[in-house]
């Protein structure tokens, strides 16, 4: 290791210890998972039911929470983070992966996938942010590299955001490389923290709190007994077009609506439209000019041995997913995802050519269906892991009411007896 890459470590690291706003990465309470509700969404899942399940995967957060009331622009309040997907784990982070993206609306944005489209392989983890920080986010996975002498490998870093500026100071600038290399250095496998953690710290979904959410699903032995495993950033989505198993969840949860604490009304124009909390905010959706904006970021991987072409069919499956929750892919959305297969690639050798496996394309609509099925699931995962939050304005965000979605679920008939978990492996300290 070079010793100037030594001393940027230390100075990184130190400057992590001084910083007083790192939350804790895990919510401060467990919320019920859709599963444990008895929502399933069709499918088995992996032992985890996270993309971790993949074997190599590995997830880290960095959640930043601090301060409340009205906005001070660089002080607070502060709801965000970064949230690290690692393919092949720490380990094997320079080893690339078959991997392509798609975008359904491209108001968002995912660096670094423009050479994924022209050369197939992804090097190096992905990134989720807020909007107004890929920029630090992205420096300092080039730090990182640099300090594993990976910087040729590593020099296009994927990152990718959504916007949390309803809670969060986002014109702040408060996510700096050191939360990003945190991220980075505690990712692993095993469970993933969903709900208000990490880059899902300060964003919404449905009118209602959202966040980071995670699914997956084994297909069958006879389909290949693969793994498939989906990550969400979910901040997107109108309350009124909120579905879940096809029933109308939005039409008939319609209290609970994003609004705000105090006697002051939110300063940023594009929050003029939040109610005062108290009867207005149970009076059904405020007129929203933004309604459905924000943005969704998704990650799928599997262990399947696909192809880019065939991942870029896997990523243009999603779509059918937010559709089935109540997305449109509005005009203000970034909806923006990116499908990975950890399959091994031979490393480059004097020999032109090399052999590598890819399963039929006859064989793929196994892996669609999990696709659709698991990113639902995370997709009401995020939501249901997120409590409550109140942020920058005092704008107060609600996590979905677990025991109304219930009362609905049942009376459209839609909810199965919530069946015995599998067990979940430990994770790793």
């Amino acid at each position: 290791m070079h010793t100037h890459h030594r001393h940027l470590l230390s100075s990184v690291v130190a400057s992590l210890l001084l910083l007083p706003m790192l939350a804790s990465a895990q919510a401060e309470r467990p919320r019920a998972r859709a599963r444990t509700l008895g929502i399933t969404f069709g499918g088995e899942t992996g032992p985890n039911n996270a993309i971790t399940d993949v074997p190599g995967v590995e997830v880290g957060h960095t959640t930043l929470i601090s301060g409340e009331g009205r906005i001070e622009r660089g002080k607070g309040p502060v709801r965000t983070g970064v949230t690290a997907v690692l393919p092949r784990g720490k380990k094997g982070v320079a080893e690339p992966v078959f991997a392509s993206s798609y975008a359904l609306n491209g108001n968002g944005e995912m660096t670094g996938t423009h050479w994924i489209q022209e050369g197939g392989h992804l090097q190096g983890p992905v990134m989720i942010t807020n909007t107004n920080d890929v920029g630090a986010v992205r420096e300092a996975v080039i730090s990182w590299a640099l300090e594993k002498d990976l910087a040729w490998d590593l020099g296009l870093p994927v990152v990718a955001e959504t916007w949390d500026g309803m809670l969060h100071d986002i014109y702040g600038f408060h996510v700096k490389p050191p939360h990003a290399l945190q991220a980075l250095e505690s990712a692993k496998s095993g469970p993933v923290a969903e709900g208000s953690v990490g880059g899902g710290t300060g964003m919404v979904c449905h009118g209602f709190k959202g966040g980071i959410g995670t699914a997956s699903r084994k297909v069958s032995v006879a389909a290949g007994g693969y793994t498939l495993g989906v990550l969400v950033q979910c901040n997107y989505g109108s309350r009124r077009l909120f579905t879940v198993e096809g029933v109308p969840v939005g039409e008939e949860l319609k209290d609970d609506m994003p609004c705000y604490l105090g006697t002051k009304k939110p300063d940023s124009p594009m929050m003029d439209w939040v109610p005062a909390c108290g009867p207005a905010s149970k009076a059904g959706p405020a007129a929203n000019p933004f309604e459905g904006a924000g943005s969704i970021i998704i990650v799928v991987g599997t262990d399947a041995p696909l192809l880019p072409h065939q991942l870029s069919r896997i990523a243009r499956r999603v779509p059918l997913a937010i559709a089935k929750m109540g997305g449109l892919g509005e005009n203000y959305s970034g909806d923006i995802f990116l499908a990975f297969s950890t399959q091994s690639i031979p490393s480059p050798t004097k020999t032109a050519v090399a052999s590598v496996s890819s399963l039929q394309n006859e064989h793929l609509n196994p892996l669609f269906e999990a696709t659709v099925q698991a990113t639902q699931e995370a997709i009401l995962n995020a939501m249901l892991a997120s409590d409550t939050m109140t942020g920058a304005d005092s704008i107060r965000v609600f996590g979905l009411p677990q025991d109304k979605l219930v009362k609905v679920m049942k009376k459209h008939g839609r909810l199965t007896a919530p069946p015995k978990p599998p067990p979940a492996r430990k994770a790793r300290p």
